[in-house]
C-alpha cells in the first residue's frame, strides 16, 4: 500500500514540474525576468526593464 502512495504521490509532483516548464517556456518575459509589464508597439516589455525576445506579439 505505501508503494502505491509514494508512486502516485511521485507521479503528481512530477506532472506539476512538468506543467510549470511548460507555461515558463511559452510565456513572454518568463522566469527572472519577472513577467510582462507592458507593451511598447508589438513588444513586450519586462518588468526587469528588458525587450521580451518573444516572438509573440502584445497585440495578439
Amino acid at each position: 500500500m505505501s508503494k502505491r502512495v509514494f508512486f502516485l504521490a511521485f507521479a503528481m509532483v512530477l506532472g506539476m514540474v512538468q506543467a510549470q516548464k511548460s507555461v515558463a517556456a511559452n510565456t513572454p518575459c518568463s522566469g527572472k525576468k519577472g513577467g510582462i509589464s507592458h507593451c511598447t508597439g508589438d513588444k513586450f516589455v519586462c518588468k526587469d526593464g528588458t525587450i521580451s525576445a518573444s516572438k509573440k506579439t502584445c497585440r495578439s
